[in-house]
Protein backbone atom coordinates (compact mmCIF):
# COMPACT_ATOMS: atom_id res chain seq x y z
CA UNK A 1 0.00 0.00 0.00
CA UNK A 2 0.96 3.60 0.45
CA UNK A 3 4.02 3.06 2.90
CA UNK A 4 5.84 0.86 0.59
CA UNK A 5 6.48 3.97 -2.16
CA UNK A 6 7.60 6.64 0.55
CA UNK A 7 11.11 7.30 1.32
CA UNK A 8 12.51 7.59 4.44
CA UNK A 9 12.65 10.70 4.97
CA UNK A 10 9.24 11.35 3.44
CA UNK A 11 7.78 9.27 5.90
CA UNK A 12 9.86 8.93 9.06
CA UNK A 13 9.18 5.12 8.97
CA UNK A 14 11.53 2.12 7.34
CA UNK A 15 10.41 0.94 4.17
CA UNK A 16 9.33 -2.51 4.31
CA UNK A 17 11.32 -5.32 2.42
CA UNK A 18 10.17 -6.08 -0.83
CA UNK A 19 8.71 -9.72 0.05
CA UNK A 20 7.65 -8.32 3.40
CA UNK A 21 3.76 -9.27 4.01
CA UNK A 22 1.95 -5.72 4.70
CA UNK A 23 -0.14 -6.73 7.85
CA UNK A 24 -1.72 -2.83 8.32
CA UNK A 25 -5.60 -3.02 7.76
CA UNK A 26 -6.91 -1.98 4.99
CA UNK A 27 -7.09 2.10 4.84
CA UNK A 28 -10.69 2.43 2.59
CA UNK A 29 -9.47 5.89 2.12
CA UNK A 30 -6.75 4.58 -0.27
CA UNK A 31 -9.55 3.75 -2.07
CA UNK A 32 -11.93 5.01 -4.48
CA UNK A 33 -14.79 3.52 -6.72
CA UNK A 34 -15.50 4.05 -10.09
CA UNK A 35 -19.42 2.59 -10.71
CA UNK A 36 -19.95 2.48 -14.54
CA UNK A 37 -23.56 3.45 -14.80
CA UNK A 38 -24.05 4.05 -18.53
CA UNK A 39 -25.70 0.71 -19.64
CA UNK A 40 -28.58 1.22 -22.44
CA UNK A 41 -30.03 -2.43 -21.17
CA UNK A 42 -31.83 -3.02 -24.11
CA UNK A 43 -33.42 -6.67 -22.51
CA UNK A 44 -34.86 -4.38 -19.98
CA UNK A 45 -37.03 -3.25 -22.42
CA UNK A 46 -39.46 -1.67 -22.02
CA UNK A 47 -38.05 -0.25 -18.15
CA UNK A 48 -35.15 1.12 -20.27
CA UNK A 49 -37.62 3.03 -22.67
CA UNK A 50 -36.77 6.64 -20.69
CA UNK A 51 -33.38 5.72 -18.51
CA UNK A 52 -30.72 3.88 -18.16
CA UNK A 53 -30.41 0.46 -15.80
CA UNK A 54 -29.01 1.83 -12.82
CA UNK A 55 -31.65 4.43 -12.30
CA UNK A 56 -34.60 1.72 -12.70
CA UNK A 57 -36.67 1.30 -9.53
CA UNK A 58 -35.93 -1.30 -7.23
CA UNK A 59 -37.57 -2.76 -4.09
CA UNK A 60 -40.00 0.27 -3.95
CA UNK A 61 -37.75 2.47 -2.22
CA UNK A 62 -34.25 2.35 -4.30
CA UNK A 63 -32.46 2.50 -7.63
CA UNK A 64 -30.55 -0.03 -8.46
CA UNK A 65 -27.47 2.77 -8.25
CA UNK A 66 -28.19 2.87 -5.09
CA UNK A 67 -27.15 -0.85 -4.04
CA UNK A 68 -23.36 -0.57 -5.44
CA UNK A 69 -23.22 3.28 -3.66
CA UNK A 70 -24.02 2.17 -0.41
CA UNK A 71 -21.77 -0.86 -0.60
CA UNK A 72 -18.73 1.66 -1.11
CA UNK A 73 -19.91 3.81 1.66
CA UNK A 74 -21.22 0.83 4.28
CA UNK A 75 -17.20 -0.54 3.07
CA UNK A 76 -15.70 3.00 4.38
CA UNK A 77 -15.10 3.83 0.87
CA UNK A 78 -16.31 7.45 0.11
CA UNK A 79 -14.35 8.38 -2.80
CA UNK A 80 -17.48 7.86 -5.27
CA UNK A 81 -16.97 8.45 -9.34
CA UNK A 82 -20.14 7.43 -11.26
CA UNK A 83 -19.66 7.08 -15.14
CA UNK A 84 -23.10 7.81 -17.09
CA UNK A 85 -23.82 7.83 -20.65
CA UNK A 86 -26.98 6.65 -21.47
CA UNK A 87 -30.40 8.46 -21.03
CA UNK A 88 -28.89 9.84 -17.92
CA UNK A 89 -31.08 12.33 -16.71
CA UNK A 90 -33.05 11.27 -14.42
CA UNK A 91 -29.91 9.32 -12.59
CA UNK A 92 -28.43 12.10 -12.54
CA UNK A 93 -31.12 13.78 -10.90
CA UNK A 94 -32.01 10.94 -8.78
CA UNK A 95 -28.11 11.06 -7.59
CA UNK A 96 -27.98 15.13 -6.90
CA UNK A 97 -31.58 14.29 -4.87
CA UNK A 98 -30.57 11.56 -2.56
CA UNK A 99 -26.36 12.15 -1.93
CA UNK A 100 -25.85 15.35 -2.08
CA UNK A 101 -25.90 15.86 1.95
CA UNK A 102 -24.46 12.77 2.49
CA UNK A 103 -20.74 13.37 1.74
CA UNK A 104 -18.08 13.11 4.61
CA UNK A 105 -15.02 15.50 4.63
CA UNK A 106 -12.66 13.05 3.14
CA UNK A 107 -15.44 11.86 0.31
CA UNK A 108 -17.32 12.65 -2.72
CA UNK A 109 -19.92 11.27 -5.13
CA UNK A 110 -18.79 12.67 -8.48
CA UNK A 111 -20.56 12.19 -11.74
CA UNK A 112 -18.69 11.75 -15.09
CA UNK A 113 -20.75 11.94 -18.22
CA UNK A 114 -19.77 10.80 -21.55
CA UNK A 115 -18.40 13.93 -23.48
CA UNK A 116 -17.04 15.67 -26.44
CA UNK A 117 -13.30 16.26 -26.14
CA UNK A 118 -10.58 17.54 -28.86
CA UNK A 119 -8.68 14.65 -28.72
CA UNK A 120 -11.36 11.92 -28.72
CA UNK A 121 -14.68 11.96 -30.03
CA UNK A 122 -17.82 9.80 -29.53
CA UNK A 123 -19.88 7.11 -26.77
CA UNK A 124 -17.85 4.70 -24.47
CA UNK A 125 -17.23 1.71 -26.21
CA UNK A 126 -17.04 -0.71 -23.52
CA UNK A 127 -16.61 -0.72 -19.83
CA UNK A 128 -13.09 -0.66 -19.96
CA UNK A 129 -13.06 2.79 -22.55
CA UNK A 130 -15.82 4.19 -19.92
CA UNK A 131 -13.00 4.48 -17.50
CA UNK A 132 -10.18 5.01 -20.14
CA UNK A 133 -11.85 8.33 -21.48
CA UNK A 134 -12.46 9.80 -17.88
CA UNK A 135 -8.72 8.47 -16.74
CA UNK A 136 -7.91 12.58 -16.40
CA UNK A 137 -10.28 12.65 -13.73
CA UNK A 138 -8.47 9.81 -11.47
CA UNK A 139 -4.58 10.53 -12.22
CA UNK A 140 -4.55 12.95 -9.51
CA UNK A 141 -6.33 11.48 -6.93
CA UNK A 142 -4.05 10.25 -3.78
CA UNK A 143 -5.33 6.55 -3.99
CA UNK A 144 -3.17 3.04 -4.02
CA UNK A 145 -6.42 1.22 -5.52
CA UNK A 146 -9.30 1.63 -8.10
CA UNK A 147 -12.61 -0.21 -7.20
CA UNK A 148 -14.37 -0.71 -10.79
CA UNK A 149 -18.18 -1.89 -9.62
CA UNK A 150 -21.43 -2.26 -11.78
CA UNK A 151 -24.69 0.08 -11.79
CA UNK A 152 -27.01 -2.55 -11.83
CA UNK A 153 -25.99 -5.82 -9.71
CA UNK A 154 -27.68 -6.96 -6.62
CA UNK A 155 -25.56 -7.70 -3.70
CA UNK A 156 -24.21 -6.82 0.17
CA UNK A 157 -20.40 -6.99 0.27
CA UNK A 158 -17.67 -5.48 2.35
CA UNK A 159 -15.09 -4.28 -0.10
CA UNK A 160 -12.43 -3.86 2.98
CA UNK A 161 -12.06 -7.92 2.51
CA UNK A 162 -11.40 -7.49 -1.19
CA UNK A 163 -8.71 -5.15 -0.19
CA UNK A 164 -7.01 -7.16 2.13
CA UNK A 165 -7.36 -10.04 -1.04
CA UNK A 166 -5.09 -7.91 -2.61
CA UNK A 167 -2.48 -6.79 -0.04
CA UNK A 168 -2.71 -10.65 0.84
CA UNK A 169 -1.82 -11.21 -2.64
CA UNK A 170 0.10 -8.56 -3.48
CA UNK A 171 -2.13 -8.80 -7.30
CA UNK A 172 -2.45 -6.41 -9.62
CA UNK A 173 -6.00 -6.98 -10.17
CA UNK A 174 -8.43 -9.01 -7.72
CA UNK A 175 -11.92 -10.13 -8.89
CA UNK A 176 -14.83 -11.02 -7.24
CA UNK A 177 -16.04 -14.64 -7.97
CA UNK A 178 -18.51 -16.57 -6.60
CA UNK A 179 -19.64 -20.33 -7.21
CA UNK A 180 -21.73 -20.91 -9.52
CA UNK A 181 -23.64 -24.07 -11.41
CA UNK A 182 -23.73 -25.05 -14.80
CA UNK A 183 -26.40 -23.98 -16.60
CA UNK A 184 -25.55 -20.11 -15.08
CA UNK A 185 -22.15 -20.11 -16.49
CA UNK A 186 -23.47 -19.06 -19.83
CA UNK A 187 -24.00 -15.61 -18.79
CA UNK A 188 -20.62 -15.31 -16.92
CA UNK A 189 -17.16 -14.95 -17.44
CA UNK A 190 -15.84 -18.51 -15.66
CA UNK A 191 -12.41 -18.24 -13.58
CA UNK A 192 -9.90 -21.20 -12.77
CA UNK A 193 -7.85 -20.30 -9.67
CA UNK A 194 -5.10 -22.18 -7.91
CA UNK A 195 -4.69 -23.03 -4.21
CA UNK A 196 -3.57 -19.60 -3.93
CA UNK A 197 -6.57 -18.07 -5.84
CA UNK A 198 -4.31 -16.71 -8.58
CA UNK A 199 -6.27 -16.95 -11.58
CA UNK A 200 -4.59 -19.18 -14.14
CA UNK A 201 -7.33 -19.55 -16.79
CA UNK A 202 -10.68 -16.91 -17.89
CA UNK A 203 -13.71 -17.93 -20.34
CA UNK A 204 -15.76 -15.38 -21.16
CA UNK A 205 -19.76 -16.38 -20.97
CA UNK A 206 -19.06 -20.12 -22.86
CA UNK A 207 -21.49 -21.66 -24.72
CA UNK A 208 -20.24 -25.24 -24.50
CA UNK A 209 -19.68 -26.68 -21.13
CA UNK A 210 -17.12 -29.16 -22.23
CA UNK A 211 -15.16 -26.03 -23.04
CA UNK A 212 -14.64 -25.36 -19.57
CA UNK A 213 -14.57 -28.63 -18.14
CA UNK A 214 -11.49 -28.19 -16.93
CA UNK A 215 -12.53 -25.63 -15.18
CA UNK A 216 -14.72 -27.16 -12.40
CA UNK A 217 -13.60 -25.96 -8.87
CA UNK A 218 -13.01 -28.91 -5.99
CA UNK A 219 -11.90 -26.49 -3.24
CA UNK A 220 -14.50 -26.96 -0.82
CA UNK A 221 -17.03 -24.96 -1.99
CA UNK A 222 -20.00 -27.04 -2.06
CA UNK A 223 -22.26 -27.35 0.53
CA UNK A 224 -22.81 -30.39 2.83
CA UNK A 225 -26.62 -30.37 2.30
CA UNK A 226 -26.83 -30.00 -1.34
CA UNK A 227 -27.38 -32.50 -3.40
CA UNK A 228 -24.58 -33.43 -6.35
CA UNK A 229 -26.51 -32.23 -8.98
CA UNK A 230 -27.24 -28.67 -7.20
CA UNK A 231 -23.31 -28.16 -6.18
CA UNK A 232 -21.75 -25.19 -7.60
CA UNK A 233 -19.19 -26.45 -10.13
CA UNK A 234 -17.78 -23.55 -11.28
CA UNK A 235 -16.12 -19.88 -10.03
CA UNK A 236 -18.04 -17.09 -11.92
CA UNK A 237 -16.90 -13.65 -12.48
CA UNK A 238 -18.92 -10.66 -10.56
CA UNK A 239 -17.81 -8.20 -12.51
CA UNK A 240 -16.39 -6.40 -9.82
CA UNK A 241 -12.74 -5.70 -10.46
CA UNK A 242 -9.84 -4.21 -7.87
CA UNK A 243 -6.69 -3.07 -10.01
CA UNK A 244 -3.60 -1.40 -8.22
CA UNK A 245 -3.39 2.44 -9.15
CA UNK A 246 -0.56 1.99 -11.59
CA UNK A 247 -1.71 -1.43 -12.75
CA UNK A 248 -5.05 0.09 -14.34
CA UNK A 249 -3.79 3.16 -15.67
CA UNK A 250 -1.08 1.37 -17.50
CA UNK A 251 -2.98 -1.37 -18.43
CA UNK A 252 -5.54 0.96 -20.22
CA UNK A 253 -2.87 2.46 -21.70
CA UNK A 254 -1.38 -0.72 -23.28
CA UNK A 255 -4.55 -2.58 -23.78
CA UNK A 256 -6.75 -0.08 -25.76
CA UNK A 257 -9.92 -2.86 -26.39
CA UNK A 258 -12.64 -1.94 -24.80
CA UNK A 259 -14.21 -3.98 -22.31
CA UNK A 260 -12.99 -5.91 -18.73
CA UNK A 261 -14.60 -8.69 -19.48
CA UNK A 262 -14.38 -9.73 -22.87
CA UNK A 263 -10.60 -7.94 -23.39
CA UNK A 264 -8.96 -6.76 -20.62
CA UNK A 265 -9.27 -9.11 -17.64
CA UNK A 266 -7.86 -12.02 -19.98
CA UNK A 267 -4.71 -9.59 -20.76
CA UNK A 268 -3.97 -9.75 -16.94
CA UNK A 269 -4.86 -13.30 -16.49
CA UNK A 270 -1.97 -13.91 -19.14
CA UNK A 271 0.69 -11.94 -17.46
CA UNK A 272 0.02 -13.55 -14.41
CA UNK A 273 -1.25 -10.70 -12.21
CA UNK A 274 -5.24 -11.58 -11.46
CA UNK A 275 -6.27 -13.16 -8.55
CA UNK A 276 -9.77 -13.77 -7.16
CA UNK A 277 -11.65 -12.82 -3.92
CA UNK A 278 -14.31 -15.75 -3.26
CA UNK A 279 -17.80 -14.32 -2.18
CA UNK A 280 -20.62 -16.69 -1.02
CA UNK A 281 -23.42 -14.23 -0.53
CA UNK A 282 -26.45 -13.51 -2.96
CA UNK A 283 -25.23 -11.85 -6.01
CA UNK A 284 -27.61 -11.05 -8.98
CA UNK A 285 -26.64 -9.35 -12.19
CA UNK A 286 -30.05 -7.93 -13.49
CA UNK A 287 -29.95 -8.13 -17.16
CA UNK A 288 -33.75 -9.40 -18.38
CA UNK A 289 -37.59 -8.35 -17.05
CA UNK A 290 -37.75 -11.80 -15.95
CA UNK A 291 -34.11 -11.69 -13.04
CA UNK A 292 -35.57 -8.08 -12.32
CA UNK A 293 -38.69 -9.33 -11.69
CA UNK A 294 -38.31 -11.97 -9.76
CA UNK A 295 -35.47 -10.09 -7.77
CA UNK A 296 -38.39 -7.85 -6.70
CA UNK A 297 -40.48 -10.24 -5.70
CA UNK A 298 -37.99 -11.92 -3.69
CA UNK A 299 -38.11 -9.22 -1.45
CA UNK A 300 -41.53 -9.66 0.03
CA UNK A 301 -40.53 -13.28 1.21
CA UNK A 302 -40.15 -14.26 4.57
CA UNK A 303 -36.20 -13.49 4.59
CA UNK A 304 -35.48 -11.56 1.11
CA UNK A 305 -31.92 -12.46 0.16
CA UNK A 306 -30.59 -8.53 0.17
CA UNK A 307 -31.20 -7.81 3.54
CA UNK A 308 -32.29 -3.71 3.56
CA UNK A 309 -33.23 -3.89 7.34
CA UNK A 310 -29.42 -3.62 8.36
CA UNK A 311 -29.77 -0.34 9.96
CA UNK A 312 -25.61 -0.96 10.33
CA UNK A 313 -25.78 -0.87 6.11
CA UNK A 314 -27.81 1.53 5.38
CA UNK A 315 -28.78 2.35 1.89
CA UNK A 316 -29.38 5.40 1.10
CA UNK A 317 -32.04 6.87 -1.21
CA UNK A 318 -34.67 9.99 -2.39
CA UNK A 319 -36.44 10.82 0.43
CA UNK A 320 -39.76 11.72 -0.03
CA UNK A 321 -41.29 13.34 2.95
CA UNK A 322 -44.90 11.81 2.59
CA UNK A 323 -47.40 10.16 5.06
CA UNK A 324 -47.05 6.50 5.59
CA UNK A 325 -49.38 4.23 3.80
CA UNK A 326 -53.33 4.30 4.60
CA UNK A 327 -55.15 0.74 4.01
CA UNK A 328 -58.58 0.57 4.17
CA UNK A 329 -60.75 -2.91 4.41
CA UNK A 330 -57.56 -4.31 2.38
CA UNK A 331 -55.99 -8.21 3.10
CA UNK A 332 -52.33 -7.89 3.11
CA UNK A 333 -50.17 -11.15 2.83
CA UNK A 334 -46.21 -10.76 2.04
CA UNK A 335 -46.22 -7.82 0.95
CA UNK A 336 -43.86 -4.46 0.88
CA UNK A 337 -46.05 -1.29 0.88
CA UNK A 338 -44.38 2.49 0.55
CA UNK A 339 -45.05 5.65 2.15
CA UNK A 340 -47.55 7.67 0.91
CA UNK A 341 -49.64 5.19 -0.66
CA UNK A 342 -53.74 4.76 -0.42
CA UNK A 343 -54.67 1.57 -0.74
CA UNK A 344 -58.66 0.59 -0.85
CA UNK A 345 -57.82 -2.85 -2.83
CA UNK A 346 -58.68 -6.11 -1.70
CA UNK A 347 -56.31 -8.14 -1.68
CA UNK A 348 -52.80 -7.29 -1.93
CA UNK A 349 -50.29 -10.70 -1.89
CA UNK A 350 -46.55 -10.73 -2.33
CA UNK A 351 -46.34 -7.65 -3.81
CA UNK A 352 -44.64 -4.68 -4.09
CA UNK A 353 -46.29 -1.24 -4.27
CA UNK A 354 -44.11 2.17 -4.43
CA UNK A 355 -44.43 5.66 -3.13
CA UNK A 356 -47.54 7.41 -3.67
CA UNK A 357 -49.29 4.18 -4.96
CA UNK A 358 -52.93 4.29 -5.43
CA UNK A 359 -55.29 1.48 -5.80
CA UNK A 360 -59.36 1.55 -5.99
CA UNK A 361 -61.70 -1.07 -4.07
CA UNK A 362 -62.76 -4.67 -4.90
CA UNK A 363 -58.86 -4.92 -6.94
CA UNK A 364 -56.62 -7.58 -6.09
CA UNK A 365 -52.72 -7.27 -6.58
CA UNK A 366 -50.83 -10.57 -6.85
CA UNK A 367 -47.07 -11.41 -7.29
CA UNK A 368 -46.57 -7.58 -8.64
CA UNK A 369 -44.29 -4.85 -8.51
CA UNK A 370 -45.94 -1.33 -8.80
CA UNK A 371 -43.56 1.25 -8.64
CA UNK A 372 -45.79 3.98 -7.58
CA UNK A 373 -45.73 7.81 -8.85
CA UNK A 374 -44.11 10.70 -8.97
CA UNK A 375 -47.22 13.21 -7.60
CA UNK A 376 -50.73 12.29 -6.82
CA UNK A 377 -52.12 14.37 -9.66
CA UNK A 378 -50.23 15.32 -13.01
CA UNK A 379 -49.32 18.25 -13.43
CA UNK A 380 -49.52 18.25 -17.19
CA UNK A 381 -53.54 16.31 -17.54
CA UNK A 382 -54.27 15.74 -21.57
CA UNK A 383 -56.87 13.40 -22.49
CA UNK A 384 -54.67 10.69 -23.04
CA UNK A 385 -53.04 11.30 -19.47
CA UNK A 386 -55.84 11.71 -17.19
CA UNK A 387 -55.18 14.21 -14.00
CA UNK A 388 -55.54 11.23 -11.09
CA UNK A 389 -52.31 8.40 -11.14
CA UNK A 390 -53.82 5.23 -10.32
CA UNK A 391 -55.34 1.51 -10.12
CA UNK A 392 -58.89 2.03 -10.43
CA UNK A 393 -61.71 -0.30 -9.01
CA UNK A 394 -62.33 -4.04 -9.49
CA UNK A 395 -59.11 -4.73 -11.25
CA UNK A 396 -56.99 -7.34 -11.08
CA UNK A 397 -53.06 -7.60 -11.48
CA UNK A 398 -50.99 -10.73 -11.74
CA UNK A 399 -47.53 -10.98 -12.77
CA UNK A 400 -47.08 -7.62 -13.57
CA UNK A 401 -44.54 -4.75 -13.86
CA UNK A 402 -46.26 -1.64 -13.12
CA UNK A 403 -43.80 1.43 -14.15
CA UNK A 404 -44.07 5.23 -12.43
CA UNK A 405 -46.54 7.30 -13.00
CA UNK A 406 -48.98 4.79 -14.53
CA UNK A 407 -53.18 5.52 -14.59
CA UNK A 408 -55.16 2.07 -15.05
CA UNK A 409 -58.92 2.60 -15.53
CA UNK A 410 -61.75 0.62 -13.75
CA UNK A 411 -62.39 -3.15 -14.51
CA UNK A 412 -59.12 -3.99 -16.01
CA UNK A 413 -57.55 -7.42 -15.91
CA UNK A 414 -53.78 -7.93 -16.45
CA UNK A 415 -53.52 -11.71 -15.93
CA UNK A 416 -51.53 -12.92 -19.05
CA UNK A 417 -55.02 -15.21 -19.73
CA UNK A 418 -53.60 -16.41 -23.17
CA UNK A 419 -50.14 -17.82 -21.19
CA UNK A 420 -48.13 -15.30 -23.85
CA UNK A 421 -44.22 -15.39 -23.39
CA UNK A 422 -43.88 -12.28 -25.57
CA UNK A 423 -46.31 -9.44 -26.46
CA UNK A 424 -45.81 -5.81 -28.27
CA UNK A 425 -48.41 -2.98 -27.88
CA UNK A 426 -48.23 0.59 -27.53
CA UNK A 427 -48.90 1.04 -23.73
CA UNK A 428 -48.57 -2.50 -22.71
CA UNK A 429 -45.51 -5.70 -23.08
CA UNK A 430 -45.13 -9.18 -22.14
CA UNK A 431 -41.38 -10.30 -21.41
CA UNK A 432 -40.23 -13.77 -20.24
CA UNK A 433 -44.45 -14.42 -19.59
CA UNK A 434 -44.23 -11.02 -17.08
CA UNK A 435 -46.57 -8.45 -18.31
CA UNK A 436 -44.97 -4.61 -18.16
CA UNK A 437 -46.50 -1.74 -18.05
CA UNK A 438 -44.27 1.56 -19.12
CA UNK A 439 -43.95 4.59 -17.78
CA UNK A 440 -46.89 7.02 -17.90
CA UNK A 441 -48.88 4.49 -20.04
CA UNK A 442 -52.80 4.85 -19.58
CA UNK A 443 -54.89 1.56 -19.67
CA UNK A 444 -58.10 1.86 -20.76
CA UNK A 445 -61.48 0.91 -18.50
CA UNK A 446 -62.19 -2.71 -18.93
CA UNK A 447 -58.59 -3.73 -21.24
CA UNK A 448 -58.18 -7.29 -20.33
CA UNK A 449 -55.09 -9.50 -21.68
Amino acid sequence: MGLAVLTPRASGKTIPKKNQKDVSPPDMNRVASIILGGGEGTRLFPLTLNCCKPAINFGGRFKLIDIPIANSINSGCNKIFVITQFLSASLHQHLFRAYRNDTSNSGFLEILSAELKHSKMGWFKGTADAVRQNIEYLLDLPVDYFLILSGDQLYTMDFREMVQTAKDTDADLIVAALPVKGPECKRMGILKIDSKRNITDFIEKPQDLNDIEHMRINIGFKKSKQKPQDDPQYLGSMGIYLFKREALIKLLHEDSREDFGKHLLPTMVERGKAAAHIFNGYWEDIGTIESFYHANIAMTSTVPPLDCYNEQKPIISTHHNLMGPKLTNTLVNGSIICEGCRIDADEIRNSILGPRTTVGKGSVITESYLMGNDYYISPVATEAAPKHLQIGKNCIIMKSIIDKNVCIGDNVCLINKNGLTHYDDSNIYIRDGIIVVPRGATIPDGFIL
